[in-house]
């Protein structure tokens, strides 16, 4: 059950992986928060979709504070968006996780929606703290979304850059892109996860299918589970949907970072003999 309601939120900004400041915004309960979570958005998206909002606010609402940001070149956030690539996006979800460090509390927990789910899962190794893992409508292969790309493939690939039309923006895409996307070792990074995963995918989903999500789940160790989030569109639309997701990701989040804190407590203690630190 809901713990708190959500009342609090910060706007933000901290550098990102290639010096251009990214904005953020940090949403908290009006409790002290039992945990920080770290929300990364979809491909082309930005930290304002409808999905991201909701799920943040619900998650509020269980307590826990949420940090969702603008990648580079996206939103709010500055940089050119055609020098990124997906190991930026790796480096800026790190960014954004530092920040959250130095300014309140490490986040316990990555959520990433659909190609940020991607980046959370190559993301968490670099990022500690980390005690949880949760995707929504990720793809298993970050080359994945060269499928949206259409035809505007051939002419990158020939040109070395186009501008391609995506949710109706105009987005600049180079050959760098598509080559850093190809040579990502995800199916190893999940693999080598080590930590609980929460796997959520719609079976209806027609922009990332749903054999993403059994390649992911079947790619991981475990601790690891599955949710269909049955009926809901990718970009989960539908209030209800995204008010389901978040209800079950906190539940389940909250379960493993205060089992794995209470074990690591139990083992410094073990560690001193007791002892006061």
């Amino acid at each position: 059950m809901p713990t708190s309601r959500a009342t609090a939120y910060k706007r933000i900004e901290f550098p990102g992986s290639q010096g251009s400041p990214l904005a953020g915004r940090l949403e908290l309960p009006d409790t002290d928060p039992r945990a920080f979570a770290l929300f990364a958005h979809c491909f082309t998206c930005g930290k304002d979709t409808v999905a991201a909002a909701r799920i943040a606010r619900a998650l509020t609402r269980h307590g826990i504070g949420v940090l969702r940001f603008d990648f580079t070149g996206l939103g709010q956030s500055g940089g050119d968006f055609g020098n990124t690539d997906f190991s930026s996006n790796i480096a800026d979800v790190v960014s954004a996780a530092d920040h959250l460090r130095r300014e309140f509390e490490a986040p316990g927990v990555l959520v990433g929606h659909s190609l940020g789910g991607a980046a959370v899962l190559a993301a968490a190794p670099g990022i500690p703290e980390v005690r949880a893992v949760a995707t929504l409508g990720a793809p298993a292969d970050p080359a994945h979304v060269t499928h949206l790309l259409g035809d505007s493939t051939d002419a990158i690939e020939e040109r070395g850059e186009a501008e391609v039309r995506l949710a109706g923006r105009t987005f600049r895409i180079r050959r760098r892109f598509l080559d850093d996307i190809a040579a990502q070792p995800q199916a190893e990074r999940i693999a080598g996860l080590g930590v609980p995963l929460l796997v959520m995918h719609s079976p209806t989903d027609d922009i990332v299918g749903i054999d993403n999500a059994r390649r992911i789940f079947d790619a991981a160790r475990h601790p690891k589970s599955f949710v269909a989030l049955d009926g809901a569109d990718h970009l989960l639309t539908d209030p209800a949907d995204a008010q389901f997701a978040a209800d079950v990701l906190a539940v389940w989040a909250l379960r493993h970072i205060e089992r794995r804190s209470g074990a690591m407590a139990r083992r410094r203690e073990r560690a001193t003999g007791g002892l006061p630190r």
